[in-house]
């Protein structure tokens, strides 16, 4: 993979280029929790929104993808403390930060387009306002789940940061999943390259686990087929269309890498399934599983009952 560099034109300096700006080291200041005065982690990089952008469009997508970040991450974090081993607890919660760190820099461009602060979007918002795929909200059973659904997501994810960095260097990107070229925005552009290795991480760190419980015991390939067909059925609403999307996952990519790692694990391809959304409506519009609702009361609990608080 190719290190995407972006073109230097004549009005692009040191001072506001967001592909250098984004992957500079964060101090202490950076670190983000509720109540904390935490830095704007796009402090210094000029986040215009490209004329001939749609800035709405653009926000709620870049809101999408925050959401789907933020919601994921919360549900690693809890699985601190309840790993097998204190490496895998290292490993998970180091993903779950990860994903906090691409939410902050998605909900910063968010709301920077629609007027609102980070803390304004995480923590103060409902679930229909959430707009996150639903398999992010997903609760593991158990260890299987947690890296077959890992395993999917971050195959997901990776195909779409690599298909939102195409051309990051230039603002006309050539999608090779959209039919025609699309103007791309330089500050999302950049943040889906920071991410792309982080998220080359994560599908590697589960796909390592789905192989060794696919071709373990029995019981480990039992365990490990029964998570998968449980989380099929959320798959397919990771591809429907999204009409903010300036990109888009490359479908044969994803099933390239699953069959890859199903074949090596000796696992079969669960049936299509998927869940059928309400009124065509599904997780980007804000229809979300019963899960949702505990997620956020335990997301939002203290910044809701001290909203105001600082410390």
């Amino acid at each position: 993979m190719s290190t995407l560099e972006p073109a230097a034109g004549p009005d692009v300096t040191e001072a506001d280029n967001p592909y250098d700006l984004l992957g500079d080291d964060h101090d202490d200041s950076h670190r983000w929790a509720f109540g904390t005065g935490f830095t704007d982690p796009l402090a210094g990089i000029d986040t215009t929104v490209p004329a001939g952008l749609d800035a709405d469009a653009l926000g709620r997508y870049c809101l999408a993808l925050g959401d789907d970040a933020l919601i994921y991450s919360h549900r690693l974090q809890q699985w601190v403390t309840r790993m097998p081993e204190l490496e895998e607890e290292t490993a998970v919660a180091n993903v779950a930060l990860d994903l906090l760190g691409q939410a902050r820099l998605l909900l910063a461009r968010a709301g920077g387009i629609l007027g609102r602060t980070e803390d304004d979007l995480a923590f103060f918002r409902a679930g229909p306002q959430f707009r996150n795929v639903r398999l992010a909200e997903h609760a593991d059973r158990d260890f299987a789940e947690l890296v077959g659904r890992l395993l999917i997501f971050s195959t997901w994810r990776l195909a779409l940061f690599e298909a939102l960095a195409i051309g990051a260097a230039d603002p006309v990107l050539a999608d090779p999943v959209l039919a025609d070229p699309v103007l791309a925005d330089p500050v999302l552009a950049a943040i889906a390259a920071k991410g792309i290795n982080e998220v080359a991480y994560h599908r590697d760190y589960a796909a390592r686990w789905v192989i060794r419980l696919g071709d373990g015991t029995a019981l480990s390939h039992a365990r490990m087929q029964a998570a998968l067909d449980a989380l099929w059925p959320l798959v397919a609403e990771l591809f429907r269309p999204d009409p903010d999307a300036p990109g888009a996952a490359d479908a044969a990519a994803f099933d390239a890498v699953i069959d890859t790692v199903l074949t090596q694990a000796t696992l079969g391809r669960p049936r299509p399934s998927p869940l059928a959304p309400a009124g065509a409506r599904a997780g980007r519009d804000g229809l979300h599983t019963e899960a949702m609702a505990d997620i956020l009361a335990e997301l939002q609990s203290v910044a809701r009952a001290h909203p105001d608080a600082t410390w």
